[in-house]
């Protein structure tokens, strides 16, 4: 197996999710690297799931939403779903889509108008 540059706080990475059990997120799908660079010995990760987003998500302060760019890699609207935050090995990180900005990294979830909550800072 090739093996892959260190992910980094902020990036977009296509991860292999299989095997999963119960309810867990299954597939290749997107994740957010919200893992601090210079912290942890161990060959893991911390990310939060990405998915396409919903209307409704906008009522849920754990998702945030991130609009599909050049720059981070997604092709449509989707949302980081920071419920499912999890810390995974570095064997799951198949290929880095993109990346966030600051400011991306920063946002928290929720409704506008309603006071903030979730966020990666």
């Amino acid at each position: 197996m090739a093996t892959v540059p260190a992910p980094k706080r902020g990036e977009i990475w296509l991860i292999d999710f299989d095997p999963a059990v119960g309810a867990e997120i299954r597939k290749l799908r997107p994740v957010l690297v919200i893992s601090v660079d210079a912290i942890g010995r161990l060959p893991l990760r911390m990310i939060v799931p990405i998915t396409d987003w919903k209307s409704q998500y906008e009522h849920y302060p754990w998702f945030v939403e991130l609009s599909a760019s050049p720059s981070n890699g997604l092709v449509k609207p989707s949302g980081a779903d920071s419920f499912q935050t999890k810390s995974i090995s570095l064997t799951r990180f198949v290929r880095v889509l993109g990346t966030v900005t600051a400011a991306e990294l920063g946002k928290r979830g929720g409704k506008r108008g309603r006071p903030e909550r979730g966020g990666f800072s």
